[in-house]
């Protein structure tokens, strides 16, 4: 069984007001000879913007932002902005992350050319009521009732996760999101396309766009979207996370999953148990307890280093040997 070698708490909470309830689910990537990092920022009150550091290391911070890299600025993010993944996608920083304003929580892009100064280009996922969605995704048949259960307590359509591929493929832009309880996948030729006559249509087929489902005990509540896929000779390496409810509430796990290089709508192996497992003090317990988010990898050598929010209050740092990894999907393909 692989299981991450964990480095221990790479970031936490500070007396700053804009980061003092948590910090969490960070972006990574490669930037020269240092690491950009963007985290969710918690205030009291739990309002959320993202905050930024360097990394001159894996694990070494360099230098850290005092003040929010990005804060809502619109209607559409007024009650604070959460979670970001990144990646270099045409020749720009490609920042995504969720936009919360009170009813909506849709996932929204920011762009740059030097990984520091963003330009917000706004919602690009669809806002409409579930019972609308519902009904558009029932055009070819009916949802599984859990679609229902997991979105009833929320009028509007909550999609989250949004992650982009860090090439085009085959000419088009990937990126995956996530209605609960699945992952979903969008390919587009430009982001242009994604009006709302796009998701119209995006809605009537859902059911093709469905790419994991719940497989494994470890995931048996719903999954989701972590870090943005990793290529790799043998296929797109996707780090997601999977839950599962218990008595004591939810169990958040890192799971891992391989996908065609030429067609990422295909799945090819999982791993069929967890590969980072809530088990330090800091990740059991927390602002909410059993929680480890990944959302951001770098790639150094053969070694994958894997970060993530760990009891939604502190951001750690883990390892693994990316052939070691591989090598164990590989062993779980699918037929």
């Amino acid at each position: 069984m692989i299981r991450i070698k964990k480095h221990g708490i790479l970031l936490g909470p500070t007396r700053l007001d804009f980061e003092n309830e948590g910090v969490l689910n960070p972006a990574t990537i490669q930037h020269g000879d240092k690491i950009l990092l963007y985290y969710r920022a918690v205030k009291k009150g739990n309002f959320s913007t993202i905050g930024y550091c360097d990394l001159s290391g894996p694990t070494k911070v360099a230098t850290r932002l005092d003040k929010p890299l990005l804060a809502p600025e619109y209607d559409y993010e007024s009650k604070g902005i959460e979670d970001p993944r990144v990646v270099m996608l045409d020749g720009l920083y490609h920042l995504t992350y969720t936009a919360f304003d009170g009813a909506n929580a849709c996932g929204a892009l920011a762009v740059s050319t030097d990984g520091v100064n963003y330009t917000k280009k706004g919602l690009i996922v669809a806002q409409m009521d579930f019972a609308m969605f519902k009904q558009l995704a029932e055009t070819r048949g009916r949802l599984e009732e859990s679609y229902t259960l997991f979105n009833m307590m929320n009028p509007r359509l909550w999609d989250k996760d949004l992650i982009f591929f860090p090439r085009r493929i085959n000419g088009k832009i990937y990126f995956l999101h996530r209605i609960k309880p699945d992952i979903q996948v969008v390919a587009v030729n430009e982001i242009a396309d994604l009006t709302q006559d796009f998701w119209h249509d995006y809605y009537r087929s859902f059911h093709d766009h469905i790419l994991l489902k719940p497989k494994f005990p470890h995931e048996k509540s719903y999954v989701g979207g972590g870090c943005p896929p990793v290529e790799t000779p043998h296929g797109w390496l996707l780090i997601y996370h999977g839950v599962y409810e218990t008595s004591h509430g939810y169990i958040y796990s890192g799971c891992a999953a391989l996908l065609d290089l030429n067609d990422p709508r295909k799945e090819l192996a999982r791993l069929p148990y967890p590969l980072i497992v809530p088990q330090k003090v800091w990740e059991i317990r927390g602002d909410v307890d059993n929680v480890c988010f990944p959302t951001g990898t770098v790639v150094q050598g053969d070694t994958l280093y894997i970060y993530y929010g760990a009891g939604d209050e502190v951001i750690a740092a883990g390892s693994v040997s990316l052939p070691e990894l591989l090598k164990g999907l590989l062993a779980h393909h699918i037929a």
